[in-house]
């Protein structure tokens, strides 16, 4: 489970069981259809500050910040994930997003502590409720995934 930042949660597991002492930010699937419903879902959920700007470049800098979450460790649970942008007319945004998480929970990975960039060090995790169409996706763009529980 260490050396990927997806992973799957297998039913009748409690995430926050699994994780205890992590931030667990939870997103609905059914509820974000869409990108725009999405965003507006993580910015509840991580409390993002007022300037969110709803687009992907505000999401990406709002992911590498996170220093207004006192946790160091944070999951993002994305319940219903069959349903997550499933209202998109591809599944191009889906794969976009699903890249940038990839990259941004990678960042924190080998993030310096010692550097310059007055940054606490942050572990990102990526959960959902398993799904064939997200576990294709991920197989498909060759991002490692693991299973809890």
């Amino acid at each position: 489970m260490k050396n990927t930042h997806f992973l799957f949660i297998a039913p009748g597991v409690d995430p926050a069981a699994a994780f205890p002492g992590w931030r667990l930010a939870q997103i609905e699937g059914a509820q974000a259809k869409t990108t725009k419903a999405f965003y507006s879902q993580i910015a509840e959920a991580l409390d993002f500050p007022d300037y969110f700007g709803h687009n992907l470049d505000s999401l990406d800098e709002l992911l590498n910040d996170l220093q207004w979450i006192k946790e160091d460790k944070i999951v993002l649970f994305i319940q219903d994930s069959a349903a997550w942008l499933s209202a998109e007319k591809s599944d191009d945004k889906l794969t976009t997003l699903i890249d940038l998480l990839e990259a941004t929970a990678e960042d924190w990975k080998w993030l310096d502590e010692d550097e310059e960039n007055d940054l606490a060090k942050k572990e990102l995790r990526i959960l959902f409720e398993d799904s064939p169409r997200i576990r294709t996706l991920l197989e498909e763009q060759e991002i490692p995934f693991g299973v809890v529980g």
